[in-house]
């Protein structure tokens, strides 16, 4: 029996007491600040729900430690828990104690946990919403303080945990990063990997253009395809399958990347994702939809993955990159663009250096990542656990 089950049998053996969260709690709705007024770099986030805020303001109106409701659009009932003074927004209610019977994280860790319960809450067919009334409503356990104080100590190792991990993965981000532009920098390339060309892609391989697949053609088994938008929301650096597939028939008449070809989404919202590039490695060759380009070539495949995400490569698609809301990268501008060619035993030597870093970022099962999922499966489990209470009768 853990110490939490003994306090509780010692302290409250037939259970504990409930309350509206409105009777320990006061909800206040945030106050309204004109979009056309928020700072890009102010002193304080504006926090409007979410976890991102809606802009900065030089001023702030709550104080650090404090719990954050949304209010309104679709993360209605997420909860949040800010560690830094900020603006609270007219679009998010803060949970203010007014008891001393109650540990104030104990309150944000229940409140957590019920997260789903209080988005399910939310009313309107355009923007959601919530009601200030449906969570005052809400009940909440009230066990001994020195339960709530142990629980709240429990959950606060498993955060700080989650935390420090992320903030290794970001550290290992920056280190592939600037091992990643290192490697194909032309100064590296020169000294250490035995020299190079310098050719232009048109000159190295060719383009392909995908065209006459749609999201509505797509299955789930069939011919290997790999629709423009999958490149920007599923894939990461390369695949050996594909997500989707399509009939024979449709197949017949799509145009096909090979194994080794770079497949290319041709269009985006941001400059960042123009031209975001995956190496296809599987063995069967695979139909590509329109707004997309096969790049084929014979050099190491992967190597002209990794130079799609230099910062070389960056420099030119922000330099000839057109368009506003749709973004593209013209393919002659594409075929244009200068790339390092070392040695072939160089290209492996940079593959097998980046390829650990990419494991090690982006790898759900072995990597940082995935140590990461399993403590957040680990910490919703005890969440749940220790904030489940017998109600007493």
């Amino acid at each position: 029996m853990n110490k939490i089950e003994k306090l509780l049998k010692e302290l409250c053996p037939n259970g504990v007491e409930f309350k509206s969260l409105g009777e320990v709690c006061e909800v206040v709705k945030g106050q309204q600040l004109n979009k056309n007024l928020l700072l890009e770099n102010g002193l304080y986030p504006v926090m409007n729900g979410g976890i991102n805020p809606s802009g900065y303001w030089d001023t702030y109106n709550k104080n650090a430690q404090t719990i954050i409701i949304s209010q309104g659009g679709a993360s209605a009932g997420y909860v949040n828990f800010m560690q830094t003074p900020f603006w609270a927004g007219a679009h998010c209610y803060t949970i203010e104690k007014i008891v001393e019977f109650l540990n104030y994280k104990f309150i944000y860790y229940f409140l957590k946990n019920n997260q789903n319960n209080l988005i399910k809450l939310q009313y309107g067919a355009g923007i959601p919403a919530l009601n200030k009334i449906d969570i005052q409503t809400l009940q909440i356990p009230i066990p001994p303080l020195e339960v709530q104080e142990e629980i709240v100590k429990i959950l606060d190792t498993f955060t700080k945990l989650e935390a420090e991990l992320e903030a290794e993965l970001e550290a290992r981000r920056r280190q592939y990063e600037y091992y990643r532009n290192k490697l194909l920098s032309f100064e590296y390339l020169d000294k250490n990997g035995g020299g190079y060309e310098l050719k232009m892609l048109g000159e190295v391989g060719n383009f392909t253009r995908g065209s006459g697949l749609q999201k509505k053609d797509l299955l789930d088994f069939g011919i290997p395809c790999i629709h423009y938008g999958q490149i920007h929301t599923y894939y990461n650096n390369y695949t050996y399958t594909t997500k989707s597939f399509v009939d024979f028939e449709s197949a017949k008449k799509l145009k096909k990347a090979k194994k080794g070809d770079l497949i290319i989404a041709g269009a985006s919202e941001n400059i960042e994702d123009i031209c975001k590039a995956i190496v296809y490695l599987g063995e069967n060759n695979v139909c590509i939809s329109g707004d997309s380009f096969a790049f084929s070539h014979s050099l190491n495949p992967k190597y002209v993955g990794y130079v799609f995400q230099s910062e070389r490569f960056i420099e030119y698609k922000k330099k000839y990159a057109q368009g506003t809301k749709v973004m593209r990268l013209s393919i002659e501008r594409l075929k244009q663009f200068q790339i390092p060619i070392p040695p072939l035993a160089t290209q492996e030597k940079i593959v097998s250096i980046l390829d650990k870093f990419h494991t090690l970022t982006t790898d759900l099962q072995s990597g940082i990542p995935a140590e990461i999922k399993a403590r957040k499966k680990q910490y919703e489990y005890y969440r749940n656990k220790l904030l489940t209470f017998k109600e007493a009768i």
